[in-house]
């Protein structure tokens, strides 16, 4: 079925098929122990095939907080590969948010919370409590203006002061614990360069493995000898040729790759975030004329130095809006228009989600305000309300 060739092995039942296996193993987040702590918990589970490979790609999204920050992206393609509908697939997630650490692949603060509350099996009058306290906001919490919500459902001090305890000992960011705290140095795979006009790109050679054969085993090999010992050197020797030529295709791969994401994200690197273009594997692949996961394998972890800054390839990748005039921006450029706008707002007038999506309509972007809010959480830039500034 096409359920089958998108999502299951051909001859397991726990796992997927070559195509989802790269798509897996190059976007796995080497992120401490976290993903290996969760796929350990997933073996344990009881699911079809079906479930199983979807669990899997639940589990490769969680980051490094433990949050699932991309679920409607992942959803999206989920549903479009498994043809199950969101329903099948969310009551897939629950399972994973069972596991642990408490409050893992919640999709945001308020949900990783939620989760934690339920794993605690507490009294039913401390739940209640904790629970009508977060139902009221986080925002409500924070600014210390919950007592009076609280006692009108009629809760005492006492369990309102019980409750915020609680939720103040939950963590907010489940996944940190398994980051490792020495600094993590990146070393660029690429760099680009600007010359005269044009825009140069080249692998860093000193990132590169040198791998070579040992001239003086190569020079034991006579080719006439048909010996046991002989034949054995031979075939080492192959194998090493062999090897050799398929490190030096993939640096191949990733030169091409590279090349091509310069050339189609010039204008971000002459103008800046603003100019990025709207841009997926699929594009790649198909101007390079090679399978998208091997797109996805060439640019998992890999970093290239520009004028500009060291960026991950997978940055000059983002989805696209439509703007009013036809074309398409990416979601990289909307997001640099609304820290535009927000620098340029003033303090004792920030500017609401809602006009934040009308200026960018006046700029000829047509984005929903819930759109813009989720841009704007992203960029860590708080809600209007908390970026007032009383003169």
């Amino acid at each position: 079925s096409d359920l089958t060739d998108d999502l299951l092995p051909t001859g397991s039942a726990s796992g997927a098929d070559d195509g989802l296996r790269d798509f897996l193993d190059a976007n796995l987040h080497l992120h401490g122990d976290l993903q290996a702590h969760l796929r350990a918990q997933l073996k344990l589970l009881t699911l079809t095939p079906v479930d199983y490979a979807i669990a899997e790609f639940v589990v490769d999204a969680v980051d490094e907080d433990g949050y699932l920050r991309t679920w409607d992206e992942l959803l999206s393609v989920l549903i479009e590969r498994s043809a199950l509908d969101a329903t099948h697939i969310e009551s897939v997630l629950r399972r994973v948010q069972q596991f642990d650490p408490p409050g893992v692949a919640a999709r945001d603060l308020d949900e990783c919370l939620q989760l934690q509350l339920r794993q605690l099996d507490l009294p039913d009058q401390e739940a209640g409590a904790a629970q009508a306290l977060l139902d009221l906001g986080l925002m409500r919490l924070a600014r210390n203006d919950h007592q009076a919500a609280m006692r009108a459902q009629g809760f005492s001090e006492r369990q309102i002061a019980g409750a915020v305890s609680l939720i103040r000992t939950l963590q907010p960011h489940p996944g940190r614990a398994f980051t490792p705290h020495e600094a993590s140095y990146v070393t660029p795979d690429v760099v680009v360069k600007r010359k005269d006009g044009r825009w140069q790109v080249a692998l860093n050679r000193e990132h590169l493995p040198r791998v070579r054969i040992n001239a003086r085993y190569q020079a034991l090999i006579k080719r006439a000898d048909t010996s046991p010992d002989q034949q054995q050197l031979k075939q080492h020797l192959g194998e090493a040729r062999s090897f050799i030529n398929n490190l030096e295709s993939r640096h191949e791969t990733i030169l091409r790759v590279a090349h091509c994401l310069v050339e189609q994200q010039r204008d971000f690197l002459e103008h800046g975030p603003e100019a990025m273009r709207p841009m997926v594997l699929r594009d790649i692949a198909e101007q390079l004329g090679i399978h998208e996961s091997t797109v996805s394998r060439a640019t998992a972890n890999k970093y290239m130095l520009t004028p500009s800054g060291l960026y991950e390839f997978k940055f000059f990748f983002s989805s696209h809006v439509h703007t009013t005039g036809g074309g398409q921006a990416s979601s990289t450029a909307i997001q640099a228009m609304i820290k535009r706008l927000v620098d340029a707002e003033s303090p004792g007038r920030p500017l609401s989600d809602a006009a934040l999506a009308q200026h960018l309509l006046d700029e000829g972007v047509q984005v929903a305000r819930r759109t813009v809010a989720k841009y704007r959480e992203a960029l860590k830039i708080a809600p209007s309300h908390q970026r007032k500034q009383t003169v």
